[in-house]
C-alpha cells in the first residue's frame, strides 16, 4: 500500500499446514485537519516532529513514521471528530525516554493531559495527551525502574 512496492511474503508452517503471510512495515499515519499548518506546527513544537513540505502538502516525520496531514475545507463532506471513546482507531502511542520530564515539558507548553503519567504495570509508565482535532496520543516509557 502507498509505495506501490509488493511486500515480501513469509511462509509459516504450523503442524502440516503451510500459511503464507505478508511482511508489512509502517508507512504513514494520515490525519485530516482544518489547519494543516497548525497541526504540523503542534507536532513539531510539542513532540519534536520534523516538518516536510512538498508540492501542495505538508507532512511531519515523527518517531520514524510519516504523518500526512490533509486539509479539511468547508463542504468537503468530512465528518467532525468523534467523541471519545469510540470504536475504531483509539489512539497512537509514542515511546519516550524519561516520561515524567517529557510530561513536565509539554505541560509547560499548555498541552491537555487526559491521563496523567502513571505506572500501569511493572516496567511500563504512560500518559495520554490531547492533540489537534482531539487526537488521543499515548506517551509511554518501558523501563525496569517502574517495577
Amino acid at each position: 500500500m502507498g509505495s506501490g512496492r509488493s511486500a515480501p511474503i513469509r511462509v509459516l508452517t504450523i503442524s502440516r499446514e503451510t500459511i503464507t503471510m505478508p511482511t508489512v512495515t509502517w508507512d504513514h499515519i494520515h490525519l485530516r485537519s482544518p489547519d494543516p499548518e497548525a497541526t504540523a506546527a503542534w507536532l513539531q513544537d510539542v513532540l519534536g516532529g520534523e516538518i516536510i513540505r512538498g508540492a501542495g502538502r505538508i507532512d511531519v516525520k515523527l518517531g520514524g513514521a510519516n504523518v500526512f496531514i490533509a486539509p479539511v475545507n468547508p463542504g468537503d463532506g468530512v465528518n467532525t471528530a468523534p467523541v471519545t471513546p469510540y470504536q475504531g482507531l483509539d489512539h497512537f502511542g509514542l515511546t519516550v525516554t524519561d516520561i515524567d520530564a517529557v510530561a513536565a515539558e509539554i505541560r509547560a507548553k499548555g498541552v491537555e493531559f487526559t491521563k496523567q503519567p502513571t505506572t500501569i504495570r511493572p516496567g511500563v509508565r504512560i500518559c495520554f495527551i490531547r492533540g489537534p482535532q482531539g487526537i488521543s496520543i499515548e506517551l509511554l516509557e518501558r523501563d525496569k525502574k517502574y517495577a
